[in-house]
């Protein structure tokens, strides 16, 4: 495994409690992301280090872009289409107003006990999200796809799903259960949209009790690929980035100022800077003292460009 020296930076953007599902909209030249605990959904403008926030009445999961513009936005309630807000983004109204929201689809899911997490669109525009079972026991989360109009669950027996990412010939799903620190692979036909194969792609030590912070690697949380088919995954807990190769190796790692990362992604104009969404929300007060970048957007400039963003179609 090759250690990566590379400067991490901080975007001048506020600390979310719990940032997550960032993206790279390439027409706005924008990092889009929500936070979670904190009920907001951010925007950043790199070229300009301005940043614009909105509240949100229920907890977002993840965050996507629509074709033809606005944003697809998966909450506890519900998915959500929010049709102007990307034009707002350039707007100098600094009101605390929410977005409007159109609703898309009611949750499956009983949403005093789950609520959706990790999610993107895949190449052909259908939007897969993942929920959290927030008791944890049974395992009841899943994954679902939405076309068409409607929910299909795809994959179950996980608490916390994550890791949602695709390979660079959209044949391979990658799909995180968090909690078992496990990656799993699926082969994935990308013109029926459907999984076959499940297989565990990584497995990382569950922590033991008593482990210091600083000799738990992580558990594995939101990721996004290279170019070259590398999966790079966020180890919560683990103060780092993994990159994985395509037959799931550890092949690198980044060092982390902050002890919990939640996802990467790929942007910039080259698509070069991995922008990575961090937590601060119920960590201790001693770490936070140590640790003034938690909850932060980091940055780091790599040499291999990432995938782009898929854009969510609906119909």
């Amino acid at each position: 495994m090759t250690e990566l020296e590379l400067a991490v930076s901080p975007l001048p953007a506020p600390p979310s409690g719990l940032g997550e599902s960032p993206f790279w909209h390439p027409g706005q030249s924008a990092l889009w992301w929500v936070d979670i605990p904190g009920r907001r959904l951010w925007r950043h403008g790199p070229a300009t280090g301005a940043s614009r926030s909105w509240p949100l009445p229920s907890d977002p999961g993840c965050v996507a872009p629509l074709a033809g513009g606005g944003l697809l936005l998966a909450c506890r309630d519900g998915l959500w289409r929010l049709p102007r807000v990307d034009v707002e983004a350039g707007s100098d109204d600094s009101a605390e107003r929410e977005p409007a929201r159109e609703l898309v689809a009611a949750p499956p899911y009983d949403p005093a006990l789950q609520r959706f997490n990790d999610g993107r669109a895949d190449p052909q525009g259908r939007f897969w999200v993942g929920t959290i079972h927030e008791p944890r026991s049974p395992a009841l989360a899943r994954l679902y796809r939405h076309a068409a109009g409607q929910w299909v669950s795809v994959a179950a027996g996980i608490t916390v799903s994550n890791g949602l990412a695709f390979s660079p010939d959209c044949r391979t799903l990658y799909w995180s259960d968090t909690t078992s620190h496990t990656v799993h692979a699926f082969d994935f036909d990308p013109a029926e949209g459907s999984l076959s194969r499940q297989r565990v792609f990584a497995s990382f030590p569950l922590r033991q009790p008593g482990t210091p912070p600083e000799h738990y690697g992580g558990r594995p949380d939101g990721a996004a690929v290279d170019v070259e088919g590398c999966y790079w995954v966020a180890m919560f807990e683990g103060a780092q980035l993994l990159r994985l190769s395509p037959r799931g190796e550890v092949i690198a790692r980044v060092r982390l100022p902050v002890r919990c990362p939640t996802m990467p992604c790929f942007g910039g104009p080259d698509l070069r800077t991995l922008f990575v969404t961090t937590a601060r929300h119920n960590r201790p007060a001693e770490e936070l003292a140590s640790q003034p970048w938690a909850g932060c957007v980091l940055q780091v400039r790599l040499d291999t460009p990432g995938l782009p963003v898929n854009f969510a179609k609906l119909p």
